[in-house]
């Protein structure tokens, strides 16, 4: 058999590990109801638009898509207020996260700072592109660490990351910190916020520097269709960014990374405003209940500005998930992100949100 090499520091890194899917656990336990709250997936499911703009564009499935999906772009950069050429849409929000480590660093020289326990996309693409990873400690209570981040950025500093709102935490920078950030980081340097779950944040203006997006000559936005819009299956998402930069990633790319339908899905995604904002409605709501109810169960509750709720449980974290894992609900234990006492549960219906307190009552009280 034929053996491959690669660089050594490529094998230096833990792989990203998704959750298990609803029918792994109903095999495993023997389960026949399961409740998903592991993956920050949308808690009404897909837009009935989108059911049917799919529907209606199946047949067209043997086309290739338009390149550099253009019609979404202009959607978007009508949403989001920003110039179309500033807009690059891709195959998933990690489809312009790769782009950027690969582009905007030089493999052997740049760094990239980001801070711990965040998402895992950040050091496997810079370790698989030959960087320097600065992974700045968080701040007392899993605060979002802003200062220590322009701290540890230097000449060769390509990029800082900063996820806010935050995964896991829930944690979001406020607009007036990140444009400080901005402005003190070095001169090649970007800034890139992963705003994955910016709609979730409230007040929106409070919290998203792209609504000063002609203020900024090096800021990097990144947004996804995946939470808020119902469309983590389809692998949509796009980056607001400086128009040259956004050309030059344009030019490189390969060809056709988002799909024919994936497009049309997240057209009529933008276009269902009925079934946006009532996903906004849930999840605030389903927020609010959690936050009460999981501080009158004992726990350490982390205020949240995302479809998420990060907290400690008064008793062994892992043996809390797994204890709710066997009755057929699932959460995220938050060992792989370094937080191995925590656990995420993202908002669900209102019944389901009512079974897995009333659950977690029960292993607490009993």
């Amino acid at each position: 058999m034929r053996e491959f090499t690669v660089r050594p520091e490529i094998l230096d890194f833990a792989p990203y590990v998704p959750g298990l899917t609803i029918e792994q656990i109903q095999e495993r336990y023997g389960l026949t109801s399961v409740i998903k709250l592991a993956s920050n997936e949308n808690p009404l499911g897909t837009s009935p638009l989108v059911v049917k703009a799919i529907e209606r564009n199946a047949a067209r499935a043997f086309r290739y898509p338009e390149n550099h999906t253009p019609r979404l772009t202009r959607a978007v950069a009508e949403v989001a207020g920003v110039p179309e050429e500033c807009v690059l849409v891709g195959n998933g929000s990690d489809e312009i996260i790769d782009m950027l480590f690969r582009m905007k660093a030089v493999p052997g020289i740049s760094n990239v700072v980001f801070y711990e326990h965040s998402f895992a996309m950040y050091g496997m693409c810079a370790k698989l592109c030959g960087l320097e990873c600065r992974v700045v400690p968080r701040g007392e209570d899993c605060a979002l660490p802003l200062d220590a981040l322009a701290e540890a950025a230097d000449e060769n500093t390509a990029m800082v990351v900063v996820t806010s709102p935050d995964n896991p935490t829930g944690l979001a920078a406020g607009v007036e910190d990140l444009t400080v950030l901005a402005g003190v980081l070095p001169r090649d340097c970007l800034l890139v916020v992963d705003e994955a779950y910016i709609e979730f944040a409230w007040p929106p203006e409070s919290y998203s520097p792209v609504q000063a997006f002609d203020k900024f000559e090096n800021l990097v936005c990144l947004r996804t269709f995946s939470k808020a819009y119902g469309l983590a299956g389809m692998r949509l998402g796009y980056g607001i960014m400086p128009a040259p930069l956004a050309a030059l990633m344009r030019n490189a790319r390969i060809p056709f990374t988002v799909n024919l339908l994936a497009e049309e899905a997240g057209l009529a995604a933008i276009e269902d405003e009925v079934f946006f904002n009532e996903t906004l409605a849930t999840v605030m709501r389903g927020r609010e209940y959690f936050t009460n109810e999981l501080t009158r169960l004992g726990c350490k509750v982390w205020p949240s500005q995302s479809n998420f709720v990060m907290f400690r449980p008064p008793m062994d974290a892992k043996t809390v998930f797994q204890t709710l894992l066997e009755g057929g609900i699932i959460v995220r234990h938050l060992g792989s992100f370094g937080l191995a006492d925590c656990i995420r549960v993202n908002v669900g219906t209102d019944k389901e949100n009512r079974l897995f307190i009333q659950a977690l009552g029960d292993i607490l009280n009993g």
